[in-house]
């Protein structure tokens, strides 16, 4: 709509001066950046980490290594970190080595032919974590860059947190720490942005929360906890009644925090016990938060409130849950497949299970047993769940179940751990060995 308005602007206008003529080639612009935005998906889970994407956004619902398949690009190295757009670009962190040869990588990839533009590296960190254990269930490059469209925002945990432009030149690079946890499982929590920050949840690296400014990778402010340990979500930050909170949920407790100083406003505790995987979701004045560990639990409170809001905004709890996988909100429900391969659908009011079904027969997938790591992004009225070896399931987002879709690359049989991103027509998926462009205009 905003395009249109412009461009019957600019048919109205008969460009009579310099100056009316410079206010067409504004307008002109304008209308460039105004439809670029709109396709960018700059974080993790889209824009504003909704995992939402825009209305006029149409992915195809089915493809193959020979339907609906506009390219798919050899990546240098593994990772189950989610790719971005920006820019007509697609931007996505790998890592190759082990312990003692360990670089993580940015890559740049056109979005258009999918091939590889430029690829920078950091090596030789101080201190690497043991590749055992669980760390073998993702690896070193779970974070997910962000971008406020001239820059690009990564962090690698020990390896630090770096800013590029869009071509490739390292613009900062700084130490957030080198803690490691008891248990050895990394970190996967990505970069926010707010205002002239880049705001980071090190939370293995040295259990604090850092705002560094975005230009400088100057710190900003730090918030410590020792429950950021194991909290291993991605912020969000919402607005409500002209306040904006950060919110993260951390073993047992929700925090609020203000995101220009770092300050805590209020907390909730919700009983989410061990640790925590999925990130926060916002929507009309309610956050809630999923995960836990051995027991998963949810949890809905009420925006808007100081200190401890427990009993006062906490509005429902529920056994329903997911262990890493963050719902997204549609029409007043709560959707996703589990990490256990079943589909619910929750009421976001109360909390009450509409439906739970199986979708996927997969097995246990390697020590953490778990067939589903990405969450699911939403286009069109349905949703997209990757599980990490059987394909991507389409489900329609609404009260009743139904499995529209159920799609697989047969060529490719490594894991597939990393959130979609969708940009109009086009969702782009990653595996360990692949980044996929899959588009409703492919010509196969």
């Amino acid at each position: 709509m905003q395009e249109q308005a412009c461009r019957k602007a600019i048919a109205a206008i008969r460009p009579t001066s310099r100056l009316i003529r410079g206010a067409i080639a504004f307008l002109s612009l304008l209308i460039i950046l105004t439809s670029s935005a709109a396709e960018d998906w700059s974080r993790f889970r889209g824009p504003n980490g909704s995992g939402i994407a825009t209305a006029d956004a149409h992915p195809p619902l089915t493809w193959s290594d020979s339907q609906n398949l506009k390219w798919k690009t050899s990546l240098p190295g593994s990772g189950t970190s989610s790719p971005i757009l920006v820019a007509g670009r697609v931007f996505v962190t790998c890592w190759t080595g082990d312990s003692a040869t360990l670089k993580r990588q940015l890559v740049c990839v056109d979005q258009k032919s999918g091939k590889i533009l430029w690829s920078r590296s950091v090596n030789g960190e101080p201190r690497v974590d043991r590749y055992d254990g669980y760390l073998q269930e993702h690896g070193y490059a779970s974070h997910t860059p962000a971008s406020d469209g001239e820059r690009v925002y990564v962090y690698f945990g020990k390896g630090g947190a770096l800013a590029f432009d869009l071509e490739g030149k390292q613009l900062w690079h700084v130490n957030l720490g080198t803690d490691a946890n008891a248990k050895n499982w990394g970190s996967a929590s990505s970069p926010v942005l707010h205002k002239d920050t880049v705001i980071i949840n090190a939370s293995e690296e040295s259990h604090a929360i850092y705002a560094l400014d975005k230009k400088t990778g100057k710190q900003i402010w730090k918030a410590e906890g020792g429950s950021l340990e194991y909290a291993f979500g991605t912020p969000i930050i919402t607005e409500h009644d002209g306040r904006a909170d950060l919110v993260i949920s951390v073993p047992n407790e929700l925090w609020g925090l203000n995101p220009d100083n770092g300050k805590l406003r209020w907390y909730a505790m919700t009983g989410l016990p061990g640790n925590i995987a999925p990130s926060v979701v916002s929507a009309d004045g309610v956050v809630f938060a999923f995960g836990g560990f051995p027991r998963t639990a949810a949890v809905a409170v009420k925006l808007g409130g100081k200190d401890d809001v427990t009993q006062s905004h906490l509005l429902w709890t529920s056994n329903n849950s997911s262990y890493v996988p963050t719902p997204v909100v549609h029409q007043g429900g709560l959707h996703f497949v589990n990490d256990q391969g079943f589909a619910l659908c929750m009421n976001a009011k109360t909390g009450d299970l509409i439906y739970k079904e199986r979708v996927s027969a997969d097995g246990p997938i390697g020590r953490g047993g778990k067939p589903f790591y990405a969450s699911p992004v939403l286009a069109n009225g349905h949703y997209y769940a990757v599980s990490r070896r059987n394909g991507v399931f389409v489900v329609a987002a609404q009260p009743q179940f139904k499995l529209v879709a159920h799609n697989t690359f047969s060529s490719d049989s490594t894991q597939f751990n990393a959130t979609p991103a969708i940009s109009g027509n086009q969702i782009f998926l990653r595996s360990d060995r692949y980044l996929y462009c899959v588009s409703s205009e492919a010509k196969n």
